[in-house]
């Protein structure tokens, strides 16, 4: 017998003091490799997919098993979906307009193609097509959250051997993929479209000698880049102006907290008539709360606290997933699952591209869709919000997409989506 593996287990606030390390690493190696702002790799990514490829060579070979309580990483979660809500207000949904709807509808149709795409390789590579589901839709447009729950589900009710693993590792894949693939992919559409971005036309030409080039808006010992660097997805820039300050990040967080707590109530009835992610309860619960208190005027919900409240929590959160990334899992993948990963990418670059970035507008808005769409459409809003924000940090906000994308991604595609993976899983 071979000797036992040593395991070590993570507390959960190890993991997130873990978490600020290794993005504080990846930020380090980003501000210091021009290949990686070029790129606009998050900075998760740079620092955490190192240590999780490390992990989980040390997991092959028998060397050392890492363990993480992601409790937290739950909680982070939670909480920047809840923001995600509280930005749902009626007046600034409004924004949104047309393109809100489309990306909607466009997103559906992708899930719809996703499964379609995943049942007929697997049906012609003579598995069962529920297969195909799991490693469509339920994985890629649903996500680890959509994943864990439908897995169970398609054992019992299908029979479907090992439906969570697959469903699981599918999303690890596409987790893995979108955040490698979103950035560079939004620096090819601004560059081969030549997309006009906020870093170059806000700068007076008269003023600033490289106002012809993008100046990243991080580069704060250039005069003109401090023109540049509103908060990379500053919804309250939409509404009044207001000076963030501890109270209001302090209010905007009891807010979300208390959304949180009653979201759990209503999530758990929701789960007794529909499968759905558990952060859909808050997400309600946070826009009920944040349009009584807009269209009453008994209490303002400031956008300036909240953007840093759903800031942290991103970071943190998008971090501790990828440092906890089981990638060794992926080593197992069958070959009809890897055919269709694969398919599903292509699949995926394809619709962001003309779905999403052509058919929605070729500007920087469109760019900013078509990046978070990525995201989303392969494994998690946040890690297209992540992509996003990698993007805005160095050519400046998006706020229409921003808004799009939390919307659609994080709340108004699950009830889709739950709809279609039910609906096909018949068939």
């Amino acid at each position: 017998m071979g000797a036992e593996v040593l395991t070590v287990k993570i507390s959960s606030v190890q993991a997130v003091a873990l978490a600020f390390v290794t993005y504080f690493i990846g930020l380090w190696i980003k501000n210091r490799v021009p290949v990686f702002q070029k790129l606009s790799l998050p900075a998760a990514v740079i620092g955490g997919l190192p240590f999780a490829f490390i992990l989980s060579g040390l997991r092959v070979y028998g060397i050392l098993q890492v363990d993480f309580d992601n409790t937290l990483s739950t909680v982070a979660l939670l909480v920047f979906f809840t923001t995600i809500g509280m930005m749902a207000s009626l007046k600034l949904i409004k924004y949104g307009g047309l393109a809100l709807i489309l990306y909607l509808i466009v997103s559906s149709i992708l899930g719809f193609v996703q499964n379609l795409l995943g049942m007929s390789i697997a049906g012609a590579m003579g598995i069962d097509f529920h297969y195909g589901i799991l490693a469509g839709a339920v994985s890629l447009m649903g996500g680890l959250g959509t994943s864990a729950a439908f897995g169970p589900y398609f054992e019992t009710t299908y029979g479907i051997p090992g439906a969570t693993t697959v469903a699981i590792t599918a999303a690890t894949f596409g987790m893995v993929v979108a955040l490698v693939l979103g950035g560079p992919f939004g620096e090819f559409l601004i560059k081969h479209y030549k997309i006009k971005t906020p870093g170059t036309q806000h700068i007076d030409p008269a003023t600033t000698p490289n106002a012809t080039k993008n100046i990243p808006a991080a580069d704060t010992d250039n005069p003109a880049a401090a023109q540049l660097e509103p908060h990379v997805f500053d919804m309250s820039i939409l509404e009044e102006e207001e000076t963030t300050d501890v109270n209001g990040v302090l209010k905007a967080a009891g807010f979300v907290f208390v959304a949180v707590g009653l979201g759990a109530v209503l999530s758990a009835y929701l789960n007794t008539i529909i499968t759905l992610p558990a952060y859909i309860g808050a997400m309600l619960v946070a826009a009920v709360i944040r349009n009584i208190g807009d269209f009453s005027g008994m209490y303002r919900v400031q956008g300036g606290g909240l953007n840093v409240v759903s800031e942290v929590a991103l970071t943190v959160y998008v971090t501790m997933a990828i440092n906890s990334l089981k990638l060794y899992e992926l080593i197992h993948l069958a070959l009809p699952l890897v055919v269709i990963l694969l398919a599903q990418t292509l699949l995926m670059i394809v619709f962001a591209w003309l779905g999403y970035f052509l058919l929605l507008g070729k500007n920087y808005d469109g760019v900013m869709l078509g990046v978070g769409g990525i995201g989303f459409a392969m494994g998690a809003t946040a890690n297209g919000l992540a992509n996003m924000q990698s993007l805005a940090e160095k050519y400046g906000p998006s706020p229409k997409a921003w808004l799009i994308v939390s919307l659609v991604g994080a709340f108004l595609i699950d009830f889709v989506n739950a709809i279609i993976i039910t609906w096909m899983g018949t068939w």
